[in-house]
């Protein structure tokens, strides 16, 4: 089975920084964008990864500012692609964050929400505060008590778990401890969806900012793991398969871990530029780091 993946563009928001990469832009705002993707496939019911915020002022309540269009709302976003909400089937989480399961409410009891069991604990337990807003939480348990409203999955404990042909969830082992990644077969090779494992691929992996080491991705600068258990979900999720889907970046693709190319376009897979990356041994001056990548203007969603 060959699927395409639809960049939903759902909200933008302006923070600071150093929370996407740690030591980058201390004291400075970053703004970035936040995709939902849209999996399609021929003889398929329509699969979205993850909803965004429940609305913009609620990112208010992280000291941070949300922005949504008129356009940005899911259901426009959904009928870019010819779909209604009512289409999707299963809507899948690769965490629970604030920003990322905040449209669960639009979708009806009969539609089937899936995630990590082990993200669903996390989410209750109180250790990332408003990241895990209760509006969302509660839905969530709510889901639990209705017939098929929700599947959980095991992954730390079952290994990876084919939920579609073609489509596998396992455990992220980096973020949060219930993250996961979303593994999907496209006509050209296997596209992982990583949530917020990376949030930034220029200043993380392209040309990580502060580091020496070879292949040595930097951390982010909010994670509810060590930073080793992160470092370790980035090359995780670069060795993945043939591309990499961030949640706030634009997707990539990779050859033998290394970023090579980005897409510019709303498709995965679909058009794309190289990447420039240094040359070996030239370290990056030190400072606030690059700018996070974004495609032409004219080839933008």
């Amino acid at each position: 089975m060959a699927y395409e993946i639809k960049m939903l563009d759902l909200i933008d928001i302006e923070l600071e920084a150093s929370f996407l990469v740690l030591g980058r832009g201390m004291g400075t705002t970053a703004r970035v964008k936040t995709w939902g993707y849209l999996i399609m496939g021929p003889g398929t019911d329509p699969i979205i990864v993850d909803t965004g915020a429940s609305h913009p002022e609620i990112m208010e309540r992280l000291g941070m500012k949300g922005i949504v269009t008129k356009e940005m709302t899911i259901r426009r976003q959904l009928a870019r692609f010819g779909v209604k909400i009512n289409d999707v089937r299963w809507i899948l989480h690769t965490h629970h964050h604030i920003d990322h399961a905040g449209q669960d409410a639009q979708f009806s009891f009969k539609q089937t929400v899936i995630t990590n069991r082990r993200e669903l604990e996390y989410s209750a337990s109180g250790i990332m505060g408003g990241q895990y807003p209760p509006e969302y939480v509660k839905h969530h348990i709510d889901r639990l008590h209705r017939p098929g409203a929700m599947r959980l999955l095991d992954l730390e404990l079952s290994g990876p778990d084919e939920i579609a042909p073609g489509i596998v969830c396992e455990a992220a082992g980096g973020h949060t401890e219930g993250s996961m990644n979303i593994l999907v077969e496209t006509a050209e090779g296997t596209a992982c969806i990583c949530g917020d494992v990376i949030y930034d691929l220029q200043n993380q992996v392209i040309d990580p900012i502060y580091q020496v080491l070879d292949h040595e991705p930097q951390s982010t600068g909010n994670q509810g793991t060590s930073k080793r258990q992160e470092r370790a979900a980035v090359k995780k999720a670069l060795n993945s398969g043939t591309f990499v889907l961030p949640i706030h970046d634009w997707p990539a693709r990779v050859e033998h871990g290394r970023v090579v190319s980005r897409f510019v376009g709303d498709s995965v897979p679909g058009p794309e530029l190289p990447v420039q990356h240094r040359t070996v041994n030239e370290t990056q001056k030190p400072g606030a780091g690059a700018e996070m990548w974004t495609p032409p203007l004219a080839a933008a969603p």
